[in-house]
């Protein structure tokens, strides 16, 4: 590559002193935050390391970058250039300045549909740039697991690959041009081969001194990516001193600029999945399969795909063959033939018998996804929780099963365990082990294995890094794979591009122990009130699940997925699931004790957490932000004066059972200005807000008085105990039951709905929760209706039985197990006694599913959840029931978070297919979630949240569609923004919406 080099001056003189705050600030530098709750956020990238920095930045454009470099000049502060922050290596921590290129330095300057190239900035995310170039038919070949966060100065910085590498290449062999600084402020432009800028004349100095060890040790293999890439910069390569930039790690230069190459988007795929006894077994068959030009190869691990089942059930893995292990190869072909014909091949030439062919574009999304999950996912796979590390050495393809075998005994004579997978064909390996970190002589152990691990993979002629870099993990460890020439050479290296070693020191050149800064879990003050049970009541353990593998900062439009819904209205890293963990590891880690619960930076960091649970499902390590939330503000707030909404929207549930009792009046109250007003001032919600309406009628209410039957069935006409009347004459029990007038008052929950029909397949109770009941009945009578018409004979439990939800999304954990001790008592007698309850609201039914288990220690709690089904749940196991026909009808369905996130909406998504509809299925959260959205200083985020999916889909809707939102709060921020009355599941299929408007009934 051409070189040019132009000298920058920055802007102002700067100050003398070593204040690099300061000197930022005077260099005209605008995000300049050295704020404590900065320096938690960027402490940790994705590896095993915790290195807090003075100062965070994040520049707008190439100026500010050497405005920045200008400051470190001056003062002697170090800097580490940082894209998503997803360095397993601890490649992108740093004690000085932390320049974040993520957050503006993210454009795409040009894309070139006739030469196949695009122009970046280095904050790029990789999936944004595979967006634009993908509807021109190309595509950036290489694409690493984080490709939906990642960015591309990121991937330029570890010399990143991916599992389609083994087609494309590596990011060196995609980059035609980037445009650098130097430490001294020089700034290059490097376009092709030759160059007369006296710095790189330099470089050409030291190369000509070691062109024998270059020649002999550089270079052997696709996935040596270890050190220095001194090959690119032989004379036979053409002296290529941008591919040898790649992969440098910020130690050389700062890129603010890349051109690089595109390759045409194959029109079809097939993956091939093929089962063996073991990850060695799978491996052998690697070098046999190469010749059939898979444009993929990558090995699975058994254990990884357990841990997704046991999350999400058994059908969220497709059918794989049998086998401990897997191989997924990829071909492609230009028609569909040749693809066949490509996987045929591969399945001919495989030493297996156990395979399958998918050919079906969404079903391989969902392998390739769990694939893409498992760094997350391995971590999760051992009893003790397992790391990174030793994370991703690599060794020629034809000798990867003999080094997985010797790798394997090493484990075990190390007394640990470790789950591989990784890009196989290509012969590097990914694996998580189960590291003592905390215990008493853990350091030393690991330091121990990982020196015998690296002699393991030299004696192999391998690579200590095969894709991530070498970083803190990684660089000690050199020499034991090259010898002291090369060493030397890198060194020299260094000071030709950064002689005052500021650019990401400690790493490659000079480096630090690889034992060192280690982030060692600290212990958690005081005793929890969750119970915590995936972490063994150890809230530290909790928070310490977060690896940092950064999937919550991914963009989910269109993809179903709802983590991290503020952040994607930010941006900004406190506002992400990974940074609230870092906030909150950084609490119990600082060892301030239960003081540390109260701390400014905790209560930033958790402020915008919508507790939408998103992170539950969708976070590979399995972090419920949510729950760390609810213990925080517990712990925070006990025995303490608490924020007014706690008190008023936390307590909502007993404030609306006085509201009830006279709604005509509370309605007329709350439409007069002066009046809502107040209330809206005094209990804390946004003067933009609507007050609820309550209903005239509660959903117990209309039970107890329904009209008679038409089989002649008395109605049910009086109140349960609980309601100060008696039970309905003639509403038998469920066999086994217990009568009403016999069990305790919190379980006098079996007042019928009399049935408009026979009852044929038994008895089911419509569970009126809070919401449903006093605000939104139509909801529930629609589900009553609905499942008599399907065969059942359906109750309505008549105490009030509230999940204690807003209780525990205020953190008012003692008042959520009050309420949620009477509930499951009461619903308990019911599920006992072979009746299944149907919850209508998602919130309030995944309490039951989920929250439930985490404040009481109660076996009636597993058999309520078990009993607890949603509308669609129930019919879709109920024989002979066919929906309605929906196939003129358009839906634009909002999932509600909850309902994603614990129950699962594949049951739903059943229903609507049977019944024919067209069905727009939107991702991400409505933004009120609850209180969040309607409390003061919150409304901005929670429309901006609304405007990444739900608003424009319902814009864009066309004419009749109707919207389907089974949430409460989803309704009414629909209602609230968009002026649209959206339906719940049970409206639709009673066909209670009006079909003009799409408006729903109440």
């Amino acid at each position: 590559m051409t070189a040019t080099a132009q000298p920058f001056t920055a802007a102002g003189s700067g100050p003398a002193s070593g204040d690099v705050t300061a000197a930022l600030r005077a260099h005209g530098v605008r995000e300049v935050d050295d704020s404590d709750l900065a320096r938690d956020l960027y402490s940790s990238d994705a590896s095993l390391y915790r290195v807090r920095p003075q100062v965070v930045v994040r520049p707008h454009d190439d100026d500010e970058v050497a405005a920045v470099l200008a400051a470190c000049r001056e003062t002697g502060t170090p800097l580490t250039a940082r894209g998503a922050g997803t360095s397993i290596a601890g490649n992108a921590v740093g004690t000085g300045v932390v320049l974040d290129l993520s957050r503006h330095m993210h454009h795409i300057l040009e894309i070139d549909p006739e030469a196949g190239t695009a122009r970046v900035q280095p904050g790029v995310v990789h999936a944004a740039l595979q967006r634009t170039a993908v509807p021109h038919g190309w595509r950036f070949g290489p694409d690493p697991s984080t490709h939906n966060r990642c960015t591309i100065g990121g991937m330029i910085g570890n010399n990143a690959c991916g599992s389609r590498a083994l087609a494309y290449g590596k990011t060196s062999a995609n980059v035609l041009g980037l445009t650098a600084l130097t430490a001294a402020g020089e700034r290059f432009e490097l376009t092709g081969a030759g160059s007369a800028v006296p710095v790189l004349e330099r470089l050409r100095a030291v190369v000509d001194g070691g062109l024998e060890p270059i020649r002999t040790e550089l270079g052997r293999f696709g996935r040596q990516v270890s050190g220095y890439a001194l090959e690119h910069l032989l004379p036979e390569r053409g002296f290529d001193v941008g591919r040898m930039l790649v992969g440098s790690e910020g130690t050389l230069a700062v890129v603010t600029e890349a051109s690089v190459r595109l390759v045409r988007e194959a029109p079809h795929r097939a993956l091939v999945l093929l089962g063996y006894p073991s990850m060695a077994h799978a491996a052998d068959d690697v070098p046999a399969l190469l010749p059939c030009a898979p444009t993929a190869c990558e090995g699975l691990d058994s254990r990884i795909v357990d841990v997704v089942r046991t999350a999400s059930g058994a059908t969220a893995v497709p059918p794989l063959p049998e086998g401990n292990g897997w191989l997924f190869v990829e071909v492609t072909g230009s028609d569909a033939a040749d693809c066949a014909a490509a996987a045929g091949s591969v399945v001919a030439t495989a030493g297996t018998s156990a395979s399958r062919v998918v050919t079906d574009r969404f079903e391989q999304a969902v392998l390739w996804r769990i694939r893409e999950d498992g760094a997350g996912l391995a971590s999760r796979t051992l009893p003790r929780q397992a790391r990174s590390g030793w994370e991703d050495a690599a060794v020629p393809p034809a000798v990867l099963g003999a080094y997985l075998r010797d790798f394997d005994t090493l484990l075990r004579a190390h007394g640990r365990d470790g789950v591989p997978y990784g890009h196989f064909g290509d012969g590097c390996v990914h694996v998580r082990i189960d590291f003592p970190l905390d215990e008493d002589g853990g350091p030393g152990a690991y330091r121990r294995f990982v020196t015998d691990a690296a002699g393991l993979v030299a004696s192999y002629g391998g690579s200590l890094s095969g894709e991530h870099g070498d970083g803190r993990a990684r660089s000690q460890l050199l020499p034991t794979m090259y010898s002291a020439q090369v060493i030397d050479l890198f060194e020299q290296v260094k000071g030709v591009f950064d002689p005052d070693d500021l650019l990401n020191p400690g790493v490659l050149v000079r480096p630090r122990p690889f034992d060192a800064d280690l982030r060692l879990r600290g212990r958690a003050p005081g005793r929890t009130t969750l119970r915590l049970t995936h972490d063994g009541g150890d809230l530290s353990a909790a928070v310490h699940r977060c690896t940092g593998v950064g999937k919550c900062l991914a963009d989910t439009t269109g993809a179903g997925g709802v983590m991290c819904p503020s952040y994607v209205a930010t941006r900004a890293e406190k506002d992400s699931t990974r940074g609230r963990a870092r906030v909150l590891q950084e609490m119990i880690d600082s060892g301030t004790g239960p003081r540390a619960y109260r701390s400014a930076e905790v209560h930033e960091a958790l402020d915008l957490c919508l507790a939408c649970k998103g992170c539950a499902r969708d976070c590979p390590t399995g972090v419920d932000m949510a729950s760390y939330k609810a213990e925080v503000l517990h712990q925070r707030y006990r025995r303490r004066l608490r924020p007014r909404t706690h008190y008023t929207l936390g307590w909502l549930p007993r404030w609306s059972r006085l509201a009830s009792r006279v709604p005509r009046l509370t309605n007329a109250l709350l439409r007069l200005p002066v009046t809502a007003a107040l209330v809206k001032q005094m209990a804390g919600v946004d003067g933009r807000r609507s007050l609820p309406v309550f209903a005239t009628e509660t959903l117990r209410a209309w039970a107890r008085h329904r009209a008679p039957a038409a089989d002649g069935a008395p109605p049910a006409d009086a109140a349960s105990p609980a309601e100060g009347a008696r039970p309905a004459e003639g509403a038998r029990p469920a066999e086994g039951a217990v009568p009403a007038d016999q069990a305790r008052p919190e379980a006098r929950a079996v007042l019928a709905a009399t049935t408009k029909r026979t009852a044929t397949l038994g008895r089911i109770a419509v569970w009126g929760d809070t919401f449903t009941d006093r605000f939104s009945p139509g909801a529930g009578r629609a589900a009553v209706e609905v499942l008599e018409a399907a065969g059942y004979e359906v109750v309505v439990p008549d105490a009030a039985l509230c999940c204690g939800l807003t209780w525990i999304s205020t953190g008012q954990l003692n008042s959520a197990r009050h309420q949620l001790r009477r509930t499951v008592a009461a619903l308990a007698e019911l599920v006992d006694a072979g009746t299944t309850v149907v919850g209508v609201e998602p919130s309030c039914t995944a309490v039951l599913r989920s929250d439930a288990r985490e404040l009481l220690a109660d076996p009636r709690v597993d058999r309520v959840a078990a009993g607890v089904r949603t509308l669609a749940e129930v019919l879709c196991d109920t024989p002979g029931w066919a929906p309605p026909d929906l196939s003129r009808r358009v839906l634009v369905a909002q999932p509600h978070c909850h309902h994603a996130a614990v129950l699962g909406w594949e049951a739903d998504a059943s229903i609507l297919a049977r019944a024919g509809a067209r069905v727009q299925r939107l991702g991400g959260c409505c933004g009120l979630a609850g209180n969040f959205g309607v409390e003061q200083g919150h409304h901005e985020v929670s429309v901006a949240i609304a405007e990444h999916d739900l608003l424009p889909a319902v814009r864009s809707a066309p004419p009749g569609a109707v919207v389907l939102a089974d949430g409460f709060s989803c309704r009414t921020q629909l209602e609230d923004l968009a002026g649209v009355r959206a339906v719940h599941l049970a409206q639709l299929l009673a066909d209670r919406y009006a079909p003009e408007s799409g408006c729903g009934e109440d």
